[in-house]
């Protein structure tokens, strides 16, 4: 199943704007005003000027928190966009509630207090991000991401994505139950989308960051197998000519 692009001119756009040198362009920016968001629950909020929100909007980071300023751009981010963006782009510093920037190690500990499974979250998010798809979050179709080749204003997302941990018998049996990937392909057909099931190899101690470098990505497509788009087809002529063969 390949890209659905939005309007004619949509391909084009997105070949001439590729999402690398958007996001590079986000990173300078962020990096150069020594930017900062703060945490919020299990979200980072940030405030933008003009020139970074156009640039969040256009990279598909964050979701847009409308204020009755109109002069004002918040964002919320997700755990893994926001250490994402400190992390591996080294572009934003994330404070604490204390008032305080914290530590990659500080963070990363905060991440996981929220949530369990963040390290294989986070380095399928990564994974997808690094490799210049556009990311967010799949809920709303069963998921743990949807997938875009680029701006989701230019093209519908691509890929239903499911993260699975070798470490979690939770994460993992999820696709163990036949009904389960049955309904799971099922739903993903019915919205035009392809199963990704990124496997996130690896067992690491490490409490810090230093355990995404031992874990490895291994990506399977799962789809379902219909016979009559794959039953070789014969043309008249042929059955005919064969069937002469055998009188």
């Amino acid at each position: 199943m390949g890209p659905r692009w939005k309007g004619k001119d949509a391909e084009a756009k997105a070949f001439a704007e590729p999402m690398s040198g958007i996001v590079s362009a986000l990173q300078s920016s962020l990096a150069t005003s020594e930017c900062s968001g703060s945490i919020s629950g299990c979200r980072v909020l940030f405030e933008a000027n003009t020139e970074q929100s156009e640039l969040l909007n256009r990279a598909c980071f964050g979701r847009v928190i409308v204020t009755s300023q109109n002069d004002q751009h918040w964002y919320e981010f997700t755990l893994q966009e926001a250490f994402y963006l400190c992390y591996a782009l080294k572009c934003l510093k994330i404070v604490g509630d204390d008032g305080v920037v914290k530590t990659f190690e500080d963070l990363w500990q905060f991440m996981i207090s929220k949530v369990e499974m963040f390290p294989e979250y986070f380095k399928a998010y990564a994974h997808l991000r690094m490799n210049n798809w556009v990311v967010r979050s799949g809920s709303q179709y069963g998921v743990d991401y949807v997938a875009y080749r680029h701006h989701p204003a230019l093209v519908h997302s691509e890929y239903a994505v499911l993260v699975l941990s070798e470490r979690n018998e939770n994460s993992s049996g999820r696709l163990k139950l036949w009904s389960d990937l049955y309904g799971t392909i099922r739903l993903c057909g019915g919205v035009a989308k392809t199963l990704l099931v990124l496997h996130v190899l690896g067992i690491s101690k490490d409490n810090s960051p230093v355990c995404l470098e031992k874990y490895e990505i291994e990506p399977r497509i799962i789809s379902r197998w219909i016979p009559e788009q794959t039953r070789e087809k014969k043309t008249d002529s042929k059955i005919c000519s064969e069937a002469k063969t055998h009188t």
